[in-house]
């Protein structure tokens, strides 16, 4: 595997370097203690391309490739989750499906239009009573000839209010399990689809997070994604895809703790010097910089498997896993580093760490990413 990064690559990465400080950083933290959306922000982000990153240029999208999209995402998450969170489900989880599993009429009706930042997607496979098992489906979507009727709910949906299409699992043939589900593209405005109020939580307060109510919403068939009980597998595929991205955000949430703590390190005094020079902290920032590389290596090595059309589902768990960890270590010793100063809002350095925690819950659990990797090596 080539790690040097092409010209094309440096661009994309400065661009959105560059993206960040000026139209991100501005605001941030008044965004995260308001739960403000970062709307200008988005729609910024889609006229520069970084909505549909991986999407081809006949669908309206950028046409770039997965490194490219990792190297994107570090940048942006350095700065704010929130909106690389936005960012990661719109190209992940919605548009890469789309464009893989959609129909021709599918992506020409709605791809087009997410790829080019003009419309948000939804990706909706949590339920009240499957998270992590998401076999276990309740939301159903009842057979009635040429179209579904969708009952059920959905939660911790990202883009929960602010998307226009929602990628719905439901189950039609229960006796058949996961084989019984579909995928079923859902409008919003569709009659009998309702969205809850907006979660309150702990990090990446600027993204919208909901729930959403299904009541005999009426699908067509024309929506479902895939051939019938397909579902499931749709669902799987793309987070094995999506779980690069998060990878890449948890990269990001640790890369720009540390280069705040490096820099505080060496302007803050204690004990009549610069507190670089105390081993106590030279110590931490070594760790902090040696797990930020390994981190960076194993997401680079998943975006290389998958834009060379190898297996990347056990890589993208391995980077995931790694860098989440990798983001909760490094901004918890970041607000140490910065003593009293990190507990404070000003200093950006807690915000960083309440973002990180979700890094290890969201697109499957550090416990889920165990499975999926020991399957993979205890596998005869």
């Amino acid at each position: 595997m080539n790690i040097e990064l092409t010209e094309e690559q440096k661009i994309i990465q400065q661009a959105a370097r560059d993206f960040a400080q000026a139209e991100l950083l501005p605001g941030v933290i008044e965004r995260d203690e308001h739960q403000k959306f970062p709307a200008e922000q988005i729609r910024k982000l889609g006229e520069l391309g970084f909505l549909g990153m991986m999407v081809s240029t006949e669908y309206g999208g950028s046409g770039m490739d997965t490194i490219s999209y990792v190297l994107a995402m570090e940048e942006i998450s350095k700065i704010d989750a929130s909106t690389s969170v936005i960012m990661s489900v719109n190209n992940s989880l919605v548009c890469w499906g789309l464009e893989a599993y959609g129909t021709e009429e599918q992506k020409k009706k709605y791809l087009v239009r997410l790829a080019k930042g003009e419309i948000l997607g939804a990706f909706c496979l949590s339920e009240p009573e499957a998270g992590s098992d998401a076999t276990s489906q309740h939301t159903t979507a009842v057979d009635m000839g040429d179209h579904y009727l969708v009952n059920g709910t959905k939660n911790w949906i990202t883009n929960g209010s602010s998307a226009s299409v929602y990628l719905v699992m439901a189950q039609t043939d229960p006796s058949k399990g996961h084989r019984g589900i579909n995928c079923l593209i859902l409008e919003k405005g569709m009659p009998g689809f309702t969205i809850g109020p907006k979660e309150n939580k702990l990090g990446i307060r600027g993204s919208d997070t909901h729930s959403l109510m299904f009541s005999d919403v009426k699908v067509p068939k024309a929506n479902r994604v895939g051939e019938e009980g397909f579902g499931f597998k749709f669902a799987m595929k793309t987070l094995e895809g999506g779980r690069i991205g998060i990878a890449a955000q948890a990269l990001g949430i640790a890369s720009g703790a540390y280069e705040l703590a490096l820099k505080y390190s060496k302007e803050r005094k204690a004990f009549g010097k610069e507190i670089r020079y105390h081993q106590a902290i030279q110590f931490k920032l070594a760790d902090m910089a040696t797990r930020i590389e390994a981190a960076r290596l194993l997401c680079l090595k998943a975006a290389w498997l998958k834009d060379n059309h190898q297996n990347y589902a056990v890589a993208s768990s391995m980077a995931k896993m790694y860098a989440s960890q990798t983001a909760m270590d490094v901004t918890i010793e970041a607000v140490q580093i910065h003593g009293g100063y990190g507990y404070v809002k000003d200093f950006h350095v807690e915000r960083l760490m309440r973002d990180a925690k979700i890094t290890q819950i969201y697109e499957g659990t550090s416990e889920i990413q165990k499975i999926v990797i020991s399957r993979a090596i205890l596998a005869d």
